[in-house]
């Protein structure tokens, strides 16, 4: 048997993903781009609708205490809650908007990698591996299902078209979902819960769901995932601060509206992008009009509400370990040959996982935070880092990759692809894939 030839057992590196039926600034039909788009928003209505539902009412208030009714000591509770809240998210959103329009996080962008990037992008996902099976196993009579029938449409059943349109997997999301919660809704109405454990009722009932989701949120590897499962290139230094300063304007108009949550990358969504294989910024777009859409519209919101949470953990299942593979995909730039590579890979992989479970635990046992000084604001920083996978191994891979033989190392680390992409016209498709509309970008000096 004659011996393989070079190209048949490797594979050349590639800018953009392949097999993607829509990046950035390509659009399916109007029609598709709706339905999509609804998708999206279902996938993000846990963290962007339903949280204030259940926060609420741990700050002591009520609908009625809202509209200034009911007992004074819980209104004054809320009140005085809600404006701590809504403070403590107009100052974090001047330390984004300062790192992002100043600059600063582009300048610390320059120290990152390709192979830096791997352990942050996998642990976006692999971090949040206890809101997937975990959360599945709480009810497992829908979980179960609900992960068999979104592998089953999204992958298995994707040859299936109408009129050219793989329909199954485009709209896996929405089909095995709706099959799913109509089951949930048949158990629950003919009563099998009825004297079931609390918690399985909280977790299998269509009519006791609060559908939340306590992940982490999460930016800088969520950005390089989504822009890779857009087809699109790595964001450039000041794109990527640019998004930064955006994000921390988000969070100013949360702090101001009292919205309770921050606005950041939602991983979810970004998995999603993979899964439809479709990276369209229009079904974007018309999924953040959906939203706007059914904030109105308060009654939509509470029949969405009743989604049970376990539903959504059987999708994260997919999507989370879709952008934990992804981060892998960038070592496809780097020499995985290299002694230097494995040790920092695997030290930040470790690291991220092992650090995050030490602060948990800790609190778990001695009942408050690893840092514990008298310095509260200080003691909220550390731990807000630490308790994060993908922060702490940023720091730890970054640190490591820019300190350990890093100047006989530049090829080793792929930074011969990756130059390139850290200035606006180290590459012409830059301009394609990021130029802000209404020659904004005047505003924005590229670096």
């Amino acid at each position: 048997m004659a011996a393989p030839k070079p190209e048949e057992i490797s594979h050349p590196p590639m800018d953009q993903l392949q097999g993607l039926e829509y990046c950035i600034d390509s659009n399916p039909s109007w029609g598709e781009t709706i339905a999509l788009g609804f998708q999206h928003y279902i996938l993000a209505l846990g963290t962007a609708v339903m949280i204030p539902s259940f926060l609420v009412p741990l700050m002591g208030g009520t609908f009625q205490s809202c509209c200034g009714k009911g007992e004074s000591s819980r209104t004054k509770r809320f009140l005085n809650t809600m404006r701590a809240v809504q403070g403590a998210l107009i100052v974090a959103s001047s330390i984004q908007i300062i790192l992002g329009y100043s600059q600063m996080w582009a300048i610390c962008s320059r120290f990152f990698s390709p192979l830096g990037m791997v352990p942050v992008i996998a642990l976006v996902g692999f971090g949040l591996f206890d809101r997937g099976f975990p959360v599945v196993g709480r009810c497992m009579e829908i979980g179960i299902p609900m992960l068999v029938l979104f592998i089953a449409f999204s992958h298995y059943l994707k040859i299936f078209q109408t009129k050219q349109l793989p329909i199954l997997e485009r709209f896996a999301l929405l089909i095995s979902i709706t099959v799913i919660w109509a089951y949930a809704h048949l158990l629950t109405a003919s009563g099998a819960y009825k004297h079931r454990p609390e918690l399985t009722q909280l977790n299998c009932r269509t009519d006791k769901a609060n559908l939340i989701s306590s992940a982490p949120w999460l930016s800088t590897g969520a950005y390089k995932a989504a822009s890779r499962l857009a087809s699109a290139t790595p964001p450039p230094a000041h794109v990527l601060s640019r998004g930064i300063g955006w994000q921390g304007i988000g969070i100013l108009l949360d702090g101001l509206f009292g919205t309770l949550t921050g606005s950041t990358v939602c991983v979810k969504n970004v998995g999603l992008l993979g899964s439809t294989r479709v990276g369209s910024r229009r079904v974007i777009q018309i999924s953040a009009g959906f939203m706007i859409f059914f904030s109105i519209l308060g009654k939509f919101g509470a029949l969405f509400a009743s989604i049970p949470f376990t539903i959504f953990a059987a999708v994260y299942c997919v999507l989370f370990g879709l952008i934990a593979s992804l981060g892998f995909s960038f070592l496809q730039f780097t020499n995985m040959n290299s002694m230097r590579n494995l040790f920092i890979v695997g030290v930040a992989l470790f690291l991220g996982l092992s650090v995050p479970e030490y602060f948990r635990e800790y609190t778990a046992k001695a009942l408050h935070v690893p840092a514990h000084t008298r310095a509260g604001w200080f003691n909220d920083f550390l731990n807000t880092i630490f308790f994060s996978s993908p922060t702490a191994a940023l720091i730890v891979a970054i640190f490591l990759d820019n300190t350990l033989d890093y100047k006989d190392s530049a090829r080793d680390r792929g930074m011969p692809w990756w130059v390139k992409f850290r200035t606006f016209k180290g590459d012409s498709r830059n301009e394609e894939f990021y130029t802000l509309p209404f020659n904004l970008d005047r505003f924005f000096p590229q670096s």
